[in-house]
């Protein structure tokens, strides 16, 4: 008895070493990711994008695997400075596992403020990938299944924005809704003479890459040749 109590006294600063090594190693790991990510929204700040990835792209690879809402937060991040530096498509197809992710019913505790921000971002993705799609010369059927889910997405976020009576908001996501609309009926001629937003410069190589040998589309018969717009928030133009 008294020799298995003098051995377990004896490894008790052992353990100790063992488990304040472990736990500097993960507070290491997080000043590193905390570093990263405010170079990368500094960067955003400065509306410099590229950078920005870059460096949320590094903060990612450093998550620990049980970290699952942090490294939500920053793909998040990460989708959005994409959006802006040539990384339409990559974001867009993250964003829609991400939305899949934050809204599993298993997923606890319910984060509905993620849930809007990753949805209202998945929306301008859509709307910009149709928009660039469209100038492309991709057939319909392929870039209206996004405007499509754009506009869902802008409708229910204008609706729970109604319910908590947020009225800039559910201006605003009106506005994106009838953006998308506007973007769908317009004659591609019209649309061929509006600035290209900034999420679509770029990533045209990209976008054409990932989709070989598309028709090119056919000139919408309910063109009203009204102005599509980027979304309310302006953050295309």
């Amino acid at each position: 008895m008294k020799k298995s109590l003098l051995l377990f006294w004896l490894t008790l600063p052992v353990l100790g070493g063992v488990y304040h090594l472990t736990a500097g190693e993960f507070h290491m790991q997080m000043d590193q990711i905390g570093w990263h990510l405010r170079a990368g929204r500094n960067a955003v700040q400065k509306t410099e994008w590229h950078r920005a990835s870059r460096e949320f792209q590094k903060a990612l690879e450093l998550v620990p695997d049980d970290q699952d809402q942090l490294r939500r937060d920053i793909r998040l991040q990460l989708a959005q400075a994409q959006i802006h530096s040539a990384g339409l498509p990559d974001a867009n197809e993250d964003l829609k596992k991400l939305l899949t992710e934050v809204t599993a019913d298993d997923v606890q505790p319910v984060d509905s403020a993620l849930q809007a921000r990753v949805r209202e971002t998945l929306a301008e993705s859509q709307y910009y990938l149709a928009w660039l799609m469209r100038l492309e010369g991709v057939a319909r059927e392929e870039w209206l299944p996004e405007l499509e889910s754009a506009r869902q997405n802008y409708r229910l976020l204008a609706e729970q924005a109604q319910a908590v009576g947020d009225a800039r908001s559910q201006q605003q996501q009106q506005e994106n809704l009838e953006a998308s609309i506007r973007l769908e009926q317009m004659a591609i001629d019209d649309l061929q003479g509006l600035p290209i937003p900034k999420p679509c410069q770029s990533c045209c190589s990209k976008c054409r890459s990932r989709r070989p040998g598309q028709k090119p589309a056919q000139k919408p018969k309910d063109g009203r040749g009204a102005s599509a717009g980027p979304p309310a928030d302006g953050s295309g133009s």
